[in-house]
């Protein structure tokens, strides 16, 4: 993920491509090899994977289909990337569960005989 350090926000494609990348070279296989089962370029497919080219949905399940990866799982390991990359790079985030409204047991002395609400995650 050397690609990310240098944007705060990372872009999709550098992301997608370091996956695909990450798959390829976990296989022990070459872009040619890659590039040839997908039927793009082998300068297209660096490209993809160094986050300078945007693909296709096309191109992308190709190359998916090439590397036998599911798309649903690029993208999953693409949001762990991306979740990474937050936690690495910004501030925490406060993320808050929906929360309801409770009401309390009714009050046990009268001292005002009104209700009381709690809020409660």
């Amino acid at each position: 993920m050397a690609d990310i350090a240098r944007h705060p926000r990372p872009l999709l494609r550098v992301l997608v491509g370091e996956v695909l990348r990450r798959h390829r070279q976990e296989q022990r296989r070459t872009l040619a090899e890659v590039a040839r089962a997908a039927n793009v370029s082998i300068q297209y497919l660096s490209e993809v994977e160094r986050g300078r080219k945007e693909p296709s949905s096309e191109i992308l399940a190709s190359v998916c289909d090439s590397l036998r990866i599911d798309l649903a799982d690029l993208l999953a390991e693409v949001r762990h990337d991306l979740e990474l990359v937050r936690a690495a790079t910004l501030a925490p985030v406060l993320r808050l569960a929906t929360t309801q409204l409770h009401r309390a047991a009714p009050p046990q002395a009268s001292h005002g005989g009104g209700s009381v609400m709690l809020l409660a995650a």
